[in-house]
């Protein structure tokens, strides 16, 4: 921690508060202008924590992961040892551990593999797209981005379709925990302390392990080649994963193959509403699609605002000194859009030539594994979309997660008409 600043322009990122009307994109401007890596102090017993906004700065922190370490955990809760143990999953690793952890799954989602699910993929959207559109005015969050990427994360894991009510309501609560509608135990009371070495603190991720024992007994009398096959079956040194194991990495499964998918696609929405050019561009140019125009929309549009990392070392990141044991948060939505990085910047130009994307990390061996996935579903949605819609506008106040960590959207109503 430091003990030169007693002030902090930073300071808001703390807060969830501040990000109930969207990201605080002014902010992020000024700081990257002036205190491109700025502390941000917490209420106790937290510790406070830098923020990196440059694009450059987030980069650097991402590949440097011996200084700059996921083994703390990726959220700004500080755990103790005996919380880490518990909870440590794939995105709390790293090398070489983490290449281990990630190869049990890795060829599942690879390009050759991925690109056999389109035809699959666009059935889902099309369906999806057909019990929505008709009705004209809908919850945006409900009738489109919740049904997609939770119906294709069924698939891959086996599981009937039916199930994806379950695995979209545990989504909501273990990422709401900062959020009224979702928060299920407060902190500070003795249910709180009783769930310290539960990930998110949350009783769903008990519920996500239970379902994830029984389909895990299934694969191990059936297997079937799914992801939840790859975990029973792997071995890491000759040792099966152990059940703490195999708990943490389905509950990661299960939230990741879903949520910021499903957030990615409605922020999407959000960009066509309040830029109807752009959704007059896309029908008349549905091609773009398939271009950097799709990380241009992503730039926009990133669903994940931060993730941690904690000083392995007394370091540098650009011109600010950190120290061994400091909290960072590398904040995804100001590095998409620096203006050191990006001509104009705070334009949304469907006609960039590149996209240096920071949406699904950059460089490091935290790249997301599901992020050729998560462009797929994203690209067909807004292929079948544009295709089908003629306008599209709010039908009342969006509303948004209370978070700091996940550029949520709980509720979107939206008004469309079609052609």
């Amino acid at each position: 921690m430091t003990d030169t600043v007693t002030e902090s322009l930073a300071a808001p990122l703390a807060d969830p508060d501040s990000f109930v009307d969207g990201p605080p994109w002014d902010l992020f401007r000024e700081l990257r202008d002036r205190e491109p890596v700025a502390w941000t102090p917490e209420a106790g017993p937290s510790s406070g924590f830098w923020s990196v906004t440059r694009h450059a700065d987030i980069v650097a922190v991402s590949r440097n992961w011996q200084a700059f370490t996921s083994s703390r955990g990726v959220s700004l809760e500080e755990l103790e040892d005996d919380q880490l143990e518990h909870r440590t999953s794939l995105i709390d690793t790293d090398p070489p551990d983490h290449g281990k952890l990630r190869k049990i799954v890795s060829t599942q989602f690879l390009p050759r593999v991925i690109n056999g699910y389109e035809s699959f993929l666009r059935g889902i959207v099309a369906t999806t797209l057909d019990n929505a559109l008709p009705l004209g005015s809908f919850d945006f969050v409900e009738k489109v981005s919740s049904e997609i990427p939770v119906r294709v994360l069924a698939r891959m894991l086996s599981v009937p379709d039916t199930d994806h009510a379950r695995l979209t309501g545990w989504g909501d609560r273990l990422v709401g925990g900062t959020d009224p509608e979702f928060a299920e135990i407060a902190p500070g009371t003795p249910e709180y302390e009783e769930l310290r070495l539960v990930p998110f603190r949350s009783p769903a991720a008990l519920e996500v392990f239970e379902y994830g024992k029984a389909l895990q007994g299934e694969r191990r009398a059936r297997p079937t080649g799914d992801l939840i096959s790859a975990l029973v079956e792997a071995r890491i040194d000759d040792e099966p994963l152990s059940q703490q194991d195999l708990d943490n990495y389905f509950l990661l499964l299960a939230l990741a193959g879903q949520e910021t998918t499903r957030q990615a696609l409605t922020l999407a929405m959000e960009t066509l509403v309040e830029n109807p050019e752009v959704l007059a561009r896309l029908q008349a140019e549905p091609g773009l699609l398939s271009g950097p125009a799709l990380d241009e929309l992503l730039r926009w549009g990133a669903p994940v605002y931060h993730m941690r990392r904690t000083a392995t070392q007394d370091a540098m990141i650009g011109e600010r000194a950190v120290r061994a044991g400091d909290k960072i948060a590398i904040w995804f939505p100001s590095g998409n859009r620096d203006e050191r990085a990006f001509d104009g910047a705070d334009v949304l130009d469907l006609d960039r030539p590149s996209v240096d994307l920071l949406t699904f990390g950059k460089g490091g061996p935290h790249h997301c594994m599901g992020a050729f996935l998560a462009k797929m579903e994203y690209r067909v949605t807004l292929e079948e979309l544009v295709a089908r819609v003629d306008t599209v506008s709010y039908d009342g106040p969006v509303e948004r997660l209370r978070s700091n960590f996940v550029n949520g959207v709980k509720r979107m109503p939206v008004r469309v008409t079609t052609r």
